[in-house]
């Protein structure tokens, strides 16, 4: 199910679909069906034209982004745990860690910095097909830039995705009842992840970083809206394969 998943992300991204019906449609325009062709073509100059125009990636995506607050900082929290899938392992691999800086381990840097005494856990493995060097190798050099101790952060380099972020971290940790886990993951995978923490039985407290919706919409910009509109579908498919599967608590997880 791993492997499908991951090849059926891509047929997910509504450029994608725009790109094979432009493609489909200008090849038709060298056949006698060319006036099948010029509807395709058409229509994908519509489609681009309501993007352009329309702030309709942004407005799905601020929605989903803006599920859950940015929390008030507690006086005293237990553990932050960040996740991984927001910096390329072959760039840090090939250039260092430097050409991958990460908003989610730059919030981990802070956080920790905040609060000396919590427990700090990055759980990134590797969701490519392809086995490899995974997020984790590269974290504590990410987190030595940040000017973070490595040594405080407890890693986890076995998950593949968000379920196993939760389970392997919840086995690796053990958090005890009561305790006050922050979370720190992209803003639009928020209302996912503390899905599938909440179904493994680990309440934590999100905080949500990588905003990418600008409030109002990105107009007269086909490359944000379709962006922000993929990143919707994406997450949106995401959270229904998760409900389905019954790795959240919710088919939309709210606060």
């Amino acid at each position: 199910m791993f492997e499908l998943s991951k090849l059926a992300t891509p047929l997910l991204d509504p450029r994608t679909a725009l790109f094979v019906i432009l493609l489909a449609g200008t090849i038709l325009l060298w056949t006698p069906a060319r006036r099948l062709g010029r509807r395709l073509v058409t229509l994908c100059v519509i489609v681009g034209l309501i993007f352009v125009l329309l702030p309709i990636g942004a407005t799905v995506l601020h929605r989903l982004e803006h599920r859950f607050p940015r929390p008030t900082l507690p006086a005293k929290v237990d553990g932050v745990i960040a996740l991984g899938g927001d910096f390329s392992v072959a760039l840090a691999e090939e250039y260092g860690p430097t050409s991958a800086l990460s908003p989610r381990l730059g919030a981990l840097a802070d956080l920790g910095r905040r609060y000396p005494e919590a427990r700090l856990v990055f759980s990134g493995g590797s969701g490519r097909l392809i086995p490899g060097r995974v997020e984790a190798d590269f974290a504590p050099q990410i987190l030595a830039v940040l000017g973070l101790d490595p040594a405080r952060v407890t890693y986890e380099g076995q998950s593949r995705n968000t379920r196993e972020n939760a389970t392997l971290s919840q086995a690796l940790v053990n958090p005890k009842p009561g305790e006050t886990w922050l979370l720190v993951t992209s803003a639009s995978h928020v209302p996912r992840a503390v899905g599938a923490f909440r179904a493994v039985g680990w309440p934590v407290v999100p905080y949500p970083v990588e905003f990418q919706a600008v409030s109002g919409g990105q107009r007269f910009s086909l490359e944000g809206g379709m962006a922000d509109f993929a990143e919707a579908i994406r997450e949106s498919a995401g959270l229904t394969y998760y409900y389905l599967r019954g790795w959240t608590d919710a088919l939309f997880p709210a606060p």
